[in-house]
């Protein structure tokens, strides 16, 4: 074999596919590098050695002829193809033809009918989906354990292509790695008045209506929100002064988590309520502070604010906060506690800042829940 594809690991990250190859047929094992038959097309032209682009200069000059490519153990450049006549192209360029049992044609219409289906409908709890040059085949990954309607329902419909898909189980969450779309208890919010809140709890009606609580001063003249410069929603509910919580819509395509923003001390899963108790530990998370922890000292505290804006029914902690975290989410570990109201502050900042104990407030989240009708999106 030429060393004219032979590519150390440096380079095999530049391979340009149709999708990562991550599991292999039993019909798909069989090397091509015997049985050369006069191919019907013309010549493709040898690609340098040193390269990186070989994989995608080969792949264009087969067009459809080509599944995909990808480099094996060795080192050595594969090109999937469907037929003889293409595996002697492949191999008269110097490259490893391997042959599959579908052609690109038959797996990438599978790949759009699935692309289809997701959009139209949904694709449930499904990981992913993509044409694998191994295999020969369409995987469609799934999460270890997913059950669902929407999922099962998907699952059938990519079934229904017999071997043409490989389903595939795998472990974990997947996200994006910026995050842009993840909604967690004490991440910024914005409003569209200019001023910023801290999402505390994302939660379900019991009509099953996507939504967020948060402060009611926040929701107060029922502004819509963003983040990151993205649409969130508009409010549903506000409820200040009186008490201190309001309900934001959240449109399609939001990832609602049953986390807790930890500012870096790893995110914490709510797992259900608690009522506050005196004395016990509460940490609240909110964009300003982050994640910050005290004791609480009251329960069904009355707060004045000024103006004839007075709030029953709070508990009062010594966790720092500041301008920004109001709505933010308060916990006894995994349990949620309240929403942030507010606190007592010297030049905007914490009292512990000045020699002395914070004072902070929030409503419980029992109450939300029960007035607002919702339940708390929990974690897995």
């Amino acid at each position: 074999m030429s060393a004219r594809y032979r590519v150390g690991a440096a380079l095999a990250g530049a391979v340009v596919l149709t999708a990562a190859g991550l599991v292999a047929a039993s019909w798909a094992s069989a090397d091509s590098r015997g049985d050369r038959q006069t191919a019907e097309a013309g010549p493709v032209d040898q690609v340098t050695a040193n390269s990186p682009l070989a994989a995608d200069t080969l792949e264009s000059q087969l067009g459809p002829k080509a599944v995909g490519s990808y480099y094996d153990d060795a080192g050595e450049l594969v090109v999937a193809v469907s037929d003889l006549a293409t595996a002697q192209l492949v191999r008269d360029a110097g490259a490893i033809p391997k042959l599959v049992r579908f052609t690109a044609d038959q797996l990438n219409a599978v790949h759009a009918e699935l692309d289809r289906l997701a959009t139209g409908s949904s694709a449930g709890k499904v990981r992913s989906w993509y044409v694998d040059p191994i295999s020969g085949t369409v995987v469609v990954t799934v999460p270890k354990g997913a059950r669902d309607l929407i999922t099962e329902r998907f699952l059938q419909r990519a079934e229904a292509n017999g071997d043409r898909v490989t389903i595939r189980t795998v472990s974990g969450r997947v996200t994006t790695t910026a995050d842009d779309f993840g909604l967690r208890g004490g991440v910024q919010v914005d409003k569209n008045t200019g001023y910023v809140c801290s999402l505390g709890f994302n939660a379900r009606t019991t009509k099953g209506t996507r939504i967020f609580l948060t402060a009611g001063h926040c929701t107060a003249g029922k502004p819509s929100f963003s983040r990151n410069g993205y649409v969130l929603g508009n409010t549903r509910t506000s409820s200040f002064p009186g008490n201190d919580f309001g309900t934001v819509g959240v449109i399609e395509g939001w990832d609602q988590q049953g986390y807790v923003e930890g500012w870096g001390a790893g995110n914490v899963a709510v797992k259900g309520i608690a009522n506050a108790t005196v004395g016990s530990t509460v940490c609240k998370s909110g964009k300003s502070t982050g994640w910050t922890c005290g004791k609480i000292v009251a329960r069904n505290v009355t707060v004045n604010y000024g103006n004839n804006k007075v709030v029953r029914g709070l508990f009062q902690h010594t966790a720092c906060a500041e301008g920004g975290d109001s709505g933010g989410a308060n916990m006894t570990g995994n349990y949620a506690q309240g929403i942030t109201s507010g606190a007592a502050l010297i030049n905007g900042q914490c009292l512990e800042k000045y020699g002395q104990t914070n004072e902070s407030y929030a409503q419980p989240i029992a109450e939300v829940l029960k007035s607002t009708r919702s339940r708390l999106v929990l974690s897995n």
